[in-house]
């Protein structure tokens, strides 16, 4: 079996162990994000369990040796900011070195501000501008079907970012077509640059307005790998449906200072804030 850098399998599907691979892409991205002194702290960190369930879970069908695999799974990450939690989850998995996590917003560094599918195995689509990467799996999910495969689409939103028109175009056209080999996953941690979602343009009723759109939808604890593993292992919700998964998360999750808080949103950790995190998640970076 191969290990990731903790030591983990790949494609365990131990809760524990995916809690464990979290908290590492939570330190890894607030390490990137340190000493870059750029970056989306809250965001890596709420959505970390998430990618650990995608990634180390068994969940996706990817093979980090041929990236490009015809029949492997497609992930999108559209909330593209939040690349430091994609990236350590991407290098940990092993579609890279993971030394190259060091070299993250520097000049000419594979490793954008946002994922860029032309420089980085494992990147499906340039994502940043919020609100396109839904869209991109809409036309994704809908090759498949076309062509008759059977990978499927996942795509990781933010909350904030469903204020934009362009997902509920997407939407509609997701359950035109019935495209139930597409799931969506909404990082809802509630906050978005600047303030809370709900006192900036109010979402709720949110499960409501994505049921009234045609999708299959599902509340969960985006921090319960358990929950999350079962869900995911149980796919599409409801046949001829694309379904949404509604992950409830904390924007800052694991390092307390940060938790619920929206100045971290693009909150850089100094020294002794980065010392802390690592004591308080339990992990060390390694790279």
């Amino acid at each position: 079996m191969t290990k990731s850098l903790n030591g983990v399998g790949m494609d365990q599907d131990s809760p524990g162990k995916l809690k464990q691979e979290a908290n590492w892409i939570r330190l890894s991205a607030m390490t990137m994000t340190h000493n870059a002194q750029l970056g989306h702290t809250g965001g890596d960190l709420s959505s970390a369990d998430i990618l650990a369930v995608l990634y180390f879970g068994g969940v996706l069908r990817v093979d980090p040796s041929q990236p490009n695999w015809p029949q492997r799974d497609r992930f999108v990450l559209s909330k593209g900011h939040c690349s430091g939690a994609f990236y350590s989850a991407l290098a940990a998995r092993g579609f890279f070195p993971p030394a190259q996590l060091k070299t993250h917003m520097e000049p000419l560094s594979m490793l954008n501000g946002h994922p860029d599918r032309n420089k980085l195995p494992g990147v499906e689509a340039n994502t940043g501008p919020l609100g396109h990467g839904l869209p991109i799996a809409v036309g994704a999910a809908l090759a498949a079907r076309m062509r008759k495969e059977s990978w499927r689409v996942f795509v990781l939103t933010g909350d904030g970012e469903l204020q934009e028109g362009s997902n509920w175009e997407a939407a509609m056209t997701a359950q035109h077509y019935g495209l139930d080999n597409l799931t969506v996953i909404v990082d809802r941690n509630r906050i978005q640059q600047g303030d809370f979602t709900e006192n900036t343009i109010r979402m709720e009723p949110l499960a409501a307005r994505w049921s009234a759109f045609g999708f299959a939808v599902d509340e969960v604890d985006g921090h319960d790998s358990a929950g999350l593993l079962d869900r995911f292992s149980h796919l599409p919700i409801q046949p001829g449906k694309p379904s949404c998964i509604i992950a409830n998360t904390v924007k800052g999750k694991g390092f307390s200072l940060a938790e619920n808080q929206p100045a971290w949103h693009h909150g850089v950790p100094d020294d002794e804030q980065l010392a802390a995190a690592a004591v308080e998640l339990g992990v060390e970076v390694g790279w």
